[in-house]
């Protein structure tokens, strides 16, 4: 084998097995392939190049042996490296690469690493970490990147081989560089190993034998399968719990679509339509008379102004058909954004990216239902499941999903348009009529709980409320945390009715709680300088810009205990228990902090200003503060429900 020695770059080399003149190794070709997918919006006028051979070469082996749903990351710029370096080696050689490491343990990997391993008769993969998109204690032991800050993705060093007189095929050994290194101490590991013999000399590289689902890292328990899952779009014969589900909004807009303000709202919608209905006019003129094979593309032909709006697909295909738009009003709705975050959202399925099966479980402002929202499958957040009762967006959970309680459904054989007056109408009678109500529980996902609990008379709310209190138990997400990174959450029958209740009693407690925060009990924190100010407060002195921690002492960064409100208020007495309470990978008060102030998006220069949901909808300009303090009461009250579950 070569001596092959680590640089630091993102670079990909292929080589054949063989050594130059003075014995040193010989790459043959090399390249710098881009880390990015492709463009981030329209906007960057940077479409997705597309190489039809590669391609197809990628549909064949990674996409077609892939479980994942969504394959689109499979044609990362980085995977497609892979791929081309792969099949220009041939049947000997050796590739090595410094890249994006998320295909070590990604979901939507599962069918390349399986082909690695296929394909190759050593894989050297050296985990650099460095992870960005982490939070936690998780984000901590990622720390610093390789190549810095600029860099938000894990990085890792790889070699294939392939060596048709190999004894051994697919063997894939794996070195990780450690918890809680910093970018320096990176690469001084990197330097002193110098090579694969180093990592080998320091009796480094661990063996992996990878598992059924082709899992190379935390691997999953087996067990898991054993229990019913919560849905199942791929097989529609399979029992599962819920009839149907949904990613949160995904609006690829937010700046125009979302506010906390809904008179600024309708004035973004109204300027960010007026233009796009201008580029339609625009479009509409230089194509006419020309053959549909004549007419400028969309893409290239509309102004890319990010100040008007952000352009995608969806926006794009309305252009070439001449669809001109108007405001809807009945479709500006509150929506929770983020934990404990409400605004007003543009809910419309021409300005939205996705709405996915949204408006299915809310259709109508009128119509309650309730969801649990979990974080999504192959994200760096850890699980973790709230319950909203409004229209939920696509991050309020990383890239979440949602299990609602009821489902509706038209009375009228029609397609849903929520672009047509009346889908949000203000009567609830007529709301009432228009839409038919389902359970969001299915009947057979019933009936496997009943029969556990024959002598008990369980309904699917029951079962609804005890499926969210068990997705709250340590014992269940430290078990599966590693399943429940890589496949929809599967649910157990406990073993005792008397357990059974509890979980669904503590379920609907939590729900009750976390849909209902606003009528919570403010934590009576301490106002350093007294409470007695705030009788001379005016609605001014409550205004917040960027609420913070306050210096630590003893050499500590932050003191938890204490939030800088704004220049006139600090908190203090903020009992350290109550950031126990994590969603979304952060403490929920931690969600209050970051949310509840003003914003201005870099692109358009839209602000974005909490101060006026107190004002405007909620009537206190002292909404924030006391937010902070109801959720303080919602983080230990939740925390007491949780530590009184039934072990599993």
């Amino acid at each position: 084998m070569p001596k092959i020695k680590w640089r630091h770059c993102a670079e990909i080399f292929v080589a054949p097995l063989c050594r130059n003149r003075n014995g040193s190794f010989l790459p043959k070709f090399h390249s710098n392939p881009p880390y990015s997918a492709g463009q981030n919006s329209g906007n960057d006028n940077n479409a997705n190049l597309k190489y039809q051979s590669l391609d197809e070469s990628i549909r064949k082996t990674y996409a077609d042996n892939s479980t994942a749903t969504l394959k689109n990351a499979l044609y990362d710029s980085y995977v497609r490296a892979i791929r081309w370096a792969s099949d220009r080696v041939g049947k000997s050689g050796v590739i090595g690469f410094v890249s994006n490491a998320g295909f070590i343990e990604a979901n939507t990997t599962d069918g390349l690493r399986k082909c690695l391993a296929d394909e190759f008769s050593s894989i050297y993969v050296f985990h650099l970490r460095g992870n960005a998109r982490t939070a936690g204690e998780m984000r901590r032991k990622e720390k610093d990147n390789v190549f810095g800050q600029g860099t938000r993705t894990p990085i890792a060093i790889s070699i294939l081989i392939k060596n048709p007189k190999a004894t051994e095929h697919g063997k894939i050994l794996f070195h990780d560089i450690g918890d809680y290194l910093s970018q320096s101490e990176k690469l001084e590991k990197i330097e002193s190993f110098k090579s694969i013999q180093g990592i080998a000399n320091a009796n480094g590289w661990r063996q992996i034998f990878p598992d059924e689902h082709h899992d190379w890292i935390n691997q999953r328990d087996n067990s898991f399968s054993e229990h019913i899952s919560l849905g199942d779009k791929k097989d529609k014969s399979s029992i599962v719990l819920f009839e149907n589900y949904s990613n949160g909004i995904k609006t690829n807009r937010d700046a125009w679509v979302y506010n906390y303000s809904s008179k600024n709202l309708v004035n973004n919608l109204k300027g960010m339509i007026d233009f796009y209905n201008q580029e339609v006019d625009r479009f509409m003129a230089a194509s006419k008379g020309l053959a549909k094979e004549s007419q400028p593309d969309p893409e290239v032909f509309v102004m890319k102004d990010a100040t008007k709006i952000s352009w995608t697909r969806e926006v794009y295909a309305d252009v070439r058909k001449g669809h001109r738009r108007e405001l809807v009003s009945e479709n500006i709705v509150q929506g929770l954004y983020r934990p404990f975050t409400k605004q007003w959202i543009y809910f419309n399925q021409h300005f939205n990216n996705c709405v996915y099966q949204m408006p299915r479980i809310f259709p109508n402002s009128n119509l309650k239902n309730r969801v649990i929202a979990l974080v999504g499958l192959g994200t760096p957040k850890e699980f973790s499941a709230i319950m909203t009762d409004v229209v939920t967006d696509l991050q309020l959970q990383a890239n979440g999903q949602c299990f609602p309680l009821k489902l509706y459904e038209l009375t009228e054989e029609r397609e849903i348009d929520l672009s047509k007056p009346g889908l949000f109408d203000d009567e609830s009678t007529k709301a009432a009529n228009t839409y038919k109500v389902k359970d969001g529980i299915t009947d057979a996902g019933l009936k496997h709980f009943q029969d556990a609990y024959p002598d008990q008379k369980i309904n699917k709310e029951d079962l609804f409320y005890y499926i969210y209190g068990l997705l709250h138990s340590d014992d269940y997400k430290s078990r599966y945390a590693d399943n429940l990174t890589k496949e929809l959450p599967r649910i157990p029958r406990v073993k005792t009715t008397a357990d059974f209740w509890a979980f669904s009693t503590a379920g609907r407690a939590l729900a009750d709680l976390h849909t209902e925060y606003d009528e919570q009990q403010p934590y009576p924190v301490q106002l350093e300088g007294g409470a007695l100010l705030l009788s001379g407060f005016t609605p001014q002195d409550f205004r917040v810009e960027q609420m913070k921690f306050a210096k630590g002492k003893n050499g500590e960064k932050h003191d938890k205990t204490r939030v800088i409100y704004n220049h006139k208020i600090t908190m203090s007495g903020i009992p350290l228990e109550a950031y126990e309470y994590v969603v979304n990978g952060k403490p929920a008060l931690e969600w209050v902090m970051e949310r509840q102030g003003v914003s201005e998006h870099k692109d358009s220069g839209i602000i974005n200003d909490a101060n006026l949901w107190a004002t405007e909808t909620m009537k206190d300009a002292s909404y924030p503060l006391k937010l902070f303090q109801r959720v303080i009461t919602v983080s230990l009250k939740t925390m007491e429900i949780v530590r009184s579950l039934p072990r599993i």
